[in-house]
């Protein structure tokens, strides 16, 4: 590489934006805390649904949804043909969607707050976070990224929800398959969706 090309490399890189790593870490919480207050603050103008809309292109981003299907799905994952596979990411997204756009359905002062991440042997972050409520315990809820997004969430700062499903759904995967299992998180997202 010659000087030119050395000097041009060096003033672009010195252009970018210095993100320190602990916030670059912590960035995806940020948008998806955001993303919650504006849809807590408006739930009664927008209903359900219209938080439904507000959360999804924010929650498509900052989890990895197709991972955490795969990671509640379980071994039995493998066994799966492409469409069948590509079926329970559909129903387990939507699922997931509208489950938070069910569960954060009104304002009362709360905040967010996130208290630091730490790094795991295997490069990923566990972001600890908690919502505090003026007229009540703080609720802790730590989030594990994997590459910059979401692969589990940890109510109560450390019970898995993804082991929860993989219970849970074994059951189902057991008796029906992948059919079973779908059918399910589309009448759970249905419910979910009527309010």
């Amino acid at each position: 590489m010659n000087i030119l090309a050395r000097r041009t490399l060096l003033a672009a890189l010195a252009a970018l934006p210095f993100i320190p790593a602990a916030q670059a870490q912590t960035a995806p919480i940020e948008r998806l805390n955001a993303a919650l207050l504006d849809v807590m603050r408006n739930a009664s103008s927008l209903g359900v649904r219209g938080r439904e809309q507000r959360l999804r292109p924010v929650m498509e981003q900052v989890f990895n949804l197709p991972a955490m299907t795969r990671i509640a799905v379980g071994p039995s994952w493998t066994g799966f043909s492409p469409a069948d596979q590509q079926a329970l990411v559909a129903a387990f997204s939507d699922w997931s969607i509208a489950t938070y756009a069910n569960r954060f359905d009104g304002y009362g002062g709360e905040s967010f707050e996130i208290q630091g991440s730490t790094a795991r042997p295997n490069g990923d972050q566990l972001v600890n976070t908690r919502i505090v409520r003026p007229n009540d315990l703080p609720v802790q809820i730590n989030y594990l990224l994997r590459e910059g997004r979401i692969v589990d969430v940890y109510l109560t700062g450390t019970i898995s929800e993804l082991a929860s499903r993989r219970s849970e759904f074994a059951g189902l995967l057991r008796d029906g398959g992948a059919q079973r299992l779908v059918a399910e998180l589309r009448r759970r997202t249905a419910d979910a969706l009527r309010g």
